[in-house]
């Protein structure tokens, strides 16, 4: 269903990333910001599903700036190994790879964005700084708390464990409490990374009510 493609930046950097277009007509188009793991198994099938559901859906790998194509599985090494990439994020370079993926759709109809783990964070962040965006959608992004003073300019979802050790329900109150225009949704007994089934903590009953959850999130707000 989808392919590699190439998405240009403001700045002239060239990166990669996946793309999966619905069988018909769009209803819109989905930017999928992917966790530490990179455009890996897991978010090209997310690109996939949203695909299955209508929308164009596009994948721009946020670390082809740092060591490109990378993509890991979730073995203990593996994470070891992913979270070189978050030990001093550069979020200004990967909000202006966000925003050329979200300039590859835009033909297809209103944009939204929807994120996982560190692309939680950059889809929150998406939401307050950048343009041609409908909806947000985050899922644990730790470091929203961290940045949730800003305001979204677009509805924005955002999707949390009760038991993500990375992320306490003191966080999660305060963004709730600073950010009351923001759906917040928190499931109970869920941990981090909850939705990926590829992951040790992924949590089917949760994950069979967020995503369900955050397609119609979409659907309500990416109406031609």
């Amino acid at each position: 269903m989808g392919q590699d493609i190439k998405l240009k930046a403001s700045d002239g950097f060239q990166l990669g990333g996946y793309r999966a277009d619905p069988a018909g007509a769009p209803k819109g188009a989905v930017v999928v910001i992917q966790e530490i793991f990179g455009v890996n198994h897991h978010i090209r099938s997310v690109c996939d599903r949203l695909a299955s559901a209508g929308y164009v859906a596009v994948a721009p790998s946020i670390f082809d700036r740092i060591e490109p194509n990378f993509q890991s599985g979730y073995s203990p090494d593996e994470i070891a190994v992913a979270r070189k990439f978050v030990a001093n994020p550069d979020y200004p370079a990967m909000l202006m790879d966000t925003q050329a993926a979200i300039d590859a759709v835009k033909n297809a109809g209103p944009v939204g964005i929807i994120g996982f783990c560190l692309g939680g964070s950059v889809a929150y962040a998406a939401a307050t700084k950048l343009s041609g965006l409908s909806a947000a959608i985050g899922y644990y992004g730790g470091a929203i708390v961290r940045i949730a003073d800003d305001k979204p300019k677009v509805p924005t979802q955002l999707h949390f464990g009760e038991k993500d050790t990375g992320i306490p329900l003191t966080d999660v109150d305060t963004i709730k409490s600073k950010r009351p225009d923001v759906e917040v949704h928190v499931y109970p007994g869920a941990q981090h990374g909850f939705n990926c089934d590829e992951r040790a903590s992924y949590d089917k009953v949760s994950a069979d009510i967020a995503w369900p959850r955050s397609l119609d999130f979409l659907a309500k707000h990416l109406k031609k």
